[in-house]
């Protein structure tokens, strides 16, 4: 389902949002029925110190507590009664304790009315009248003292909240739906804007999964357009990434299948060629042509050789068997074997090397594979006249740097960047008529990076003092701590 996503995180907002109503709905509730009842509990009291003044002037007046059933149930109505008007009590006084009375008889509250000896003369709600209160119950009262005695005792209670005849209990179920009505609105409105939100985060994530099902498919030019620059943003950047590596690695493939048959098209062109015509008696079969074809088979041999390499290497099956090495030495007899070459084309070969260099821990069959592909590459570019040299010294102590500098053509500096990319070559045609198959540099750049090392080519312009091109200079660093 296409907004699985989406639905999964409505749903837990939408649970999330609901136990939040209802935890705040029941603290709510509950806090402002304690509330409530503290409120009406202190009201009771206040009211019941007010009456028990009232009370102990009725009992005064009247010696006994007769008739006093009816001032209680009616709250103190509108006339006073005539105990409490001769003992001087007004009517403007009595109007505010009648206001009192009946806002707490509205609330629901009750009233007990006990004698001395705690039978029950009055109780509003007629439940207890005629019965004895315990001592324990007495004692939460309001005494009633008349000419220096305790004639009764005034208990003043709440009636339960939920009783929604009362104005408490109207109160509080008009509150609890206050609150969730307030909770439903706001429940509604957090799920609005979650919608809003949710939609505006899974929108990365479907493009995303857009992106990806094509590239699944085969487009490898599929980018996502993440303009944030949260968490989805850096996920957008990396698959963007993802995707570029995959669409140059594709791009690289291709080129190099299309190289590599270019390369063998080549020589095996040239030995189809060959045997034709002496197949056809226009050559003769002398030892010339069958030179010319073991030439070319050499070449292609060279040239399946130095894949197999390079793809050994891309598997990290490629393994180094190092050993602790006189790297002068090494440089000294790859020299020495290259000299009979230069000197056929008239290039001198030259070595700097630092005295004392120490033994290095390398592998001395593929750091000498590196040194006869770099002195050979630049045998192919230095012109009759021109100078090789190789030197070899430490950079910082730790480090050995080798380098192969030649006076020869050069390299464009908008070419250097990739003359280690396979198959890559600065002119095409002369490489190929001297033998070279576009992959020595590509396995130098893998065997010193295998060794930890780092290798780079510098081509600047202009000459050195002895008036000598600079030509192009190849050079490597490797650790020399063995």
């Amino acid at each position: 389902m296409r907004n699985h996503l989406l639905l999964k995180l409505l749903g837990a907002f939408l649970l999330v949002t609901l136990i939040g109503t209802l935890l705040v709905y029941t603290i709510i509730s509950w806090a402002t029925r304690n509330e409530f009842d503290l409120y009406t509990t202190r009201s009771n009291q206040a009211w019941a110190e007010q009456l028990s003044a009232d009370l102990a002037d009725y009992y005064t007046a009247n010696q006994s507590w007769d008739g006093v059933e009816a001032v209680l149930q009616s709250g103190l109505e509108a006339q006073p009664t005539p105990g409490m008007m001769g003992n001087g009590m007004g009517h403007g006084h009595m109007q505010g304790r009648q206001t009192t009375a009946g806002m707490m008889m509205q609330m629901g509250s009750r009233l007990i009315l006990a004698d001395a000896s705690g039978l029950v003369i009055s109780d509003t709600s007629g439940e207890k009248t005629g019965s004895y209160l315990s001592e324990n119950e007495r004692s939460g009262g309001i005494e009633i003292i008349a000419d220096g005695q305790q004639v009764g005792t005034l208990i003043a209670i709440s009636a339960s909240n939920s009783n929604v005849l009362t104005l408490a209990g109207q109160y509080i179920r008009n509150v609890n739906r206050s609150i969730l009505r307030a909770a439903a609105i706001s429940a509604a409105a957090a799920l609005i804007i979650g919608a809003i939100l949710f939609v505006q985060i899974t929108s990365p994530v479907r493009k995303l999964q857009k992106a990806a099902n094509s590239i699944a498919a085969g487009d490898f030019e599929q980018r996502v357009d993440i303009r944030s620059q949260d968490e989805l943003g850096q996920l957008g950047n990396s698959f963007n990434l993802m995707a570029k590596n995959l669409e140059d690695s594709m791009l690289q493939r291709r080129m190099m299948v299309a190289d590599v048959a270019h390369e063998l098209r080549t020589p095996l062109t040239a030995m189809q060629g060959t045997l034709e015509a002496m197949k056809d008696g226009v050559l003769p079969m002398d030892d010339e042509q069958v030179n010319a074809l073991y030439s070319e088979t050499m070449l292609l041999n060279r040239l399946v050789g130095d894949l197999k390499l390079l793809s050994l290497a891309d598997a990290g099956q490629l393994t180094l068997d190092k050993a602790s090495t006189d790297v002068a030495y090494l440089i000294h007899q790859v020299v020495d074997r290259a000299r009979t070459q230069a000197e056929q084309k008239n290039v001198q070969l030259e070595t700097h090397i630092q005295p004392d260099l120490p033994e290095v821990e390398l592998d001395p069959d593929r750091i000498t594979q590196v040194m006869n592909n770099l002195i050979g590459n630049a045998l192919r570019y230095t012109n009759p006249g021109g100078v090789i040299t190789v030197s070899a010294a430490l950079v910082g102590g730790r480090s050995l740097r080798v380098s192969v500098s030649d006076t020869g053509i050069g390299i464009p500096a908008d070419q250097l960047p990739f003359i280690f990319d396979r198959f890559y070559r600065v002119d095409k045609s002369r490489t190929r008529v001297s033998g070279g198959s576009g992959l020595g540099l590509a396995i130098v750049k893998h065997l010193i990076e295998m060794h930890g090392g780092t290798i780079k080519a510098e081509s600047p312009l202009g000459s050195d003092p002895t008036g000598r091109p600079y030509g192009t200079s190849i050079s490597f660093v490797i650790s020399a701590e063995i």
